[in-house]
């Protein structure tokens, strides 16, 4: 088979710092799709860049990494009509921003598209009702061109659950990505021990000494790490010193149970790590006095979970993963009990972007407490 060829990455939008709420690996899924003739709908959230091998036809013609329809023509009526797909988010929340990817689409791209948003409150709608749904317009009918990356930033302060890619007419698009802030439902937390870490639960890592190989958020991602890629993992350090990230919780709470997973890490997991805590409510982050002690410098193993329960803790909203001197971990995992200022904080969120805003109106800062 033909190798992909170069294919430059364009300079990234400002918003792709926001996790990829339809990501295949956090969840998301193409559910219904009005057409998929020449290639899958599924591909629209397949987590690697798209590939292309050159001359490689099959029983429907040249294969591609991506959605592809087949060539509309107008009805009795007169109407062409247009092509559609939607898409289920990995993880609800506010969309910050959306990526059309057109890569390798030269003479089969759609000249326009248009994406909109639903929520889905508590429910598990089927793709019928889906179609009947009330959508919301997050990107308007925007020219697009062939092998090209564009970028729509969105401004609409509410929590969406599925969004609908409109193709116009026909063509073929290689990825969607969908970037926003997630925003958790209270009521699956409130009550129950909770992974205070994980990215669904809205915790992120908000600053790292480093993420030469891969970007600290991937280890609040959810599931096992399928290889070293899908984890946070750091250059070798040559000078003194370690590495660390600091870690925004979902919401303020009370941790029992750390787990530092090194799976995949074989020879590149730290000697040891570390678990520091604060409240940002009434502590300064930037200050090294500030943070105490969860969990000591404590030695791990390559490529193995390890556990830790830690002892009668104070409620943190933050903590700092110190790993010893390098090197990197496939997931974090924080189990811990929110309190009733966090439940309270994202409560008050929910109430606030599951039932839509004004236009215009900006939504709040993620669980409300952010200070850096």
């Amino acid at each position: 088979m033909t190798e992909s060829p170069e294919r430059p990455e364009p300079p990234a939008p400002p918003f792709a710092s926001h996790p990829d709420l339809v990501l295949r690996t956090l969840g998301g899924s193409v559910i219904a799709a009005s057409d998929e003739s020449f290639a899958a709908k599924e591909n629209l959230v397949n987590p690697w860049p798209p590939a292309f091998s050159p001359g490689t036809f099959g029983a429907k013609g040249q294969e591609y990494d991506g959605w592809e329809t087949a060539r509309r023509r107008p009805d009795a009526s007169g109407e062409l009509g247009h092509d559609w797909a939607i898409v289920r988010l990995g993880l609800p929340g506010v969309i910050r921003g959306i990526v059309l990817d057109t890569a390798w689409f030269t003479g089969n791209f759609p000249p326009y598209a248009s994406v909109e948003a639903y929520g889905a409150d508590g429910r598990h709608p089927s793709p019928a009702e889906l179609a009947a749904a009330d959508w919301t317009e997050v990107v308007p009918l925007s020219l697009l061109k062939g092998d090209a990356v564009h970028a729509f930033p969105v401004d609409a302060a509410r929590r969406f659950t599925h969004v609908r890619l409109n193709i116009h007419p026909d063509g073929g698009v290689a990825r969607l990505r969908v970037h926003g802030e997630p925003v958790p439902d209270p009521r699956l937390l409130d009550g129950l021990t909770v992974d205070l870490a994980a990215l669904e639960n809205g915790a992120r890592v908000v600053e790292c000494s480093d993420m030469f190989y891969s970007a600290p958020d991937h280890m609040l991602f959810p599931g096992t790490a399928r290889n070293q890629s899908e984890g946070w993992e750091t250059a070798r350090r040559r000078g003194p010193g370690h590495d660390w990230a600091i870690v925004r919780l979902a919401a303020p709470g009370v941790i029992r149970l750390a787990e530092f997973d090194t799976t995949h890490l074989k020879f590149n997991a730290p000697a040891a790590v570390a678990l520091a805590g604060i409240d940002a409510r009434t502590g300064d982050p930037g200050d090294p006095g500030a943070w105490h002690e969860l969990l000591g410098r404590t030695r791990v193993q390559p490529d193995g979970r390890h556990r830790f329960r830690l002892p009668a803790a104070r409620e943190v909203t933050h903590v700092r993963l110190d790993v010893h001197p390098d090197g990197g971990l496939s997931r974090l995992r924080l189990l811990g009990d929110l309190s009733d200022g966090g439940t309270r904080l994202l409560t008050d969120r929910w109430n606030a972007l599951a039932g839509g805003r004004g236009e215009g109106e900006r939504a709040p800062s993620p669980g409300g407490f952010t200070t850096r």
